[in-house]
């Protein structure tokens, strides 16, 4: 488990397909001694589990189903991404509670500076939409955030300074594709829905 707060911008240092997958190799400025094989860390937004690990980096593999459903598909060596490391129990919970399955991909439709901050849409898939609400919470690409505004499929967030300065999303463009996990109440709240 998580809480969507990035604690280092890693880079992917090495892709390489395998027999089994995809290999990345992700560079960072944490002690890689203190993580264990088989730990799970969140790589903007989508867990996956140490492979190996040496000084100043770790690997991970990719299943072709992660690939597809997330944008580790298009990653390139030289991406900066979103890391963090597991919540151990006792640790503060600054965000709320992410468990790293991406529910979708969203679209980012539009970047406005107000102020110090920035207003980001983006644009849910269907049925993802749905679940995507006013005040509520919502993951993008692995960080921890507050839903402002909902308009059909898009949904609208304020960015402070600080979260644009110290994650990837200050390098977003519109258009670019962004790893969306919907708030567990919400997912939990609707398969309770369709079941009752």
């Amino acid at each position: 488990m998580f809480t969507g707060i990035i604690t280092d911008i890693g880079r992917v240092r090495s892709v390489a397909q395998t027999a089994r997958d995809r290999r990345y190799e992700i560079e960072t400025t944490w002690d890689t001694a203190s993580i264990d094989l088989g730990a799970s860390i969140s790589h903007s937004g989508v867990c996956l589990t140490v492979v190996e690990k040496g000084q100043g980096w770790f690997a991970v593999e990719v299943s072709g189903e992660t690939l597809d459903k997330t944008t580790l598909g298009d990653w390139q060596a030289g991406m900066r991404i979103n890391l963090e490391r597991a919540t151990r129990a006792g640790d503060e919970l600054g965000g709320h509670i992410v468990s790293g399955h991406v529910d979708g991909l969203g679209r980012v439709v539009e970047i406005t500076p107000e102020g110090g901050s920035h207003r980001l849409t983006i644009e849910a898939p269907e049925p993802l939409h749905r679940f995507i609400a006013a005040k509520g919470s919502i993951t993008v690409d692995g960080v921890s955030l507050t839903v402002n505004s909902v308009d059909g499929r898009s949904f609208g967030l304020n960015i402070i300074p600080h979260t644009w300065e110290a994650t990837t999303l200050g390098t977003l463009e519109v258009g670019d594709a962004v790893n969306l996990e919907i708030d567990m109440l919400a997912r939990y709240l609707a398969r309770w829905q369709e079941t009752a």
